[in-house]
């Protein structure tokens, strides 16, 4: 059974980049999703193995989000990638402190969201 990786962005072609990148990794599904929102409904019901998620989301923040996740118990050792376009020094840190695993900055390797991913999983 394919482990699925929900990709929370709402830009179309981030979305896709990542899709591609990660469509090498074996046994895994990928769904691609507008908003946090969205991905809990899904992750309600679906067993999720990771999320990679964008930190502006429109009416939505990542942090919010992944803290919203954490909140969940079923959802305390999920896997969560935030990806953002900030310039801020601080935000990796503050990725981490929320509860993300790992923090990618835009513009970011895709290669690499893969590597961690595949590490993670």
């Amino acid at each position: 059974m394919p482990r699925l990786v929900l990709i929370v962005e709402d830009s179309a072609a981030c979305a896709e980049t990542l899709q591609i990148a990660l469509e090498g990794i074996r046994d895994i599904e990928i769904r691609i999703l507008p908003s946090p929102k969205a991905a809990m409904a899904l992750a309600r019901t679906a067993t999720v193995s990771a999320v990679i998620t964008d930190r502006h989301l429109p009416h939505a923040d990542g942090f919010d989000f992944i803290r919203q996740l954490r909140a969940d118990p079923k959802f305390q050792s999920l896997p969560v990638l935030l990806i953002s376009g900030d310039s801020d020094p601080r935000l990796p840190a503050e990725a981490i402190a929320v509860g993300a695993d790992a923090f990618f900055a835009k513009p970011y390797s895709p290669a690499a969201v893969r590597r961690k991913l595949e590490e993670l999983l």
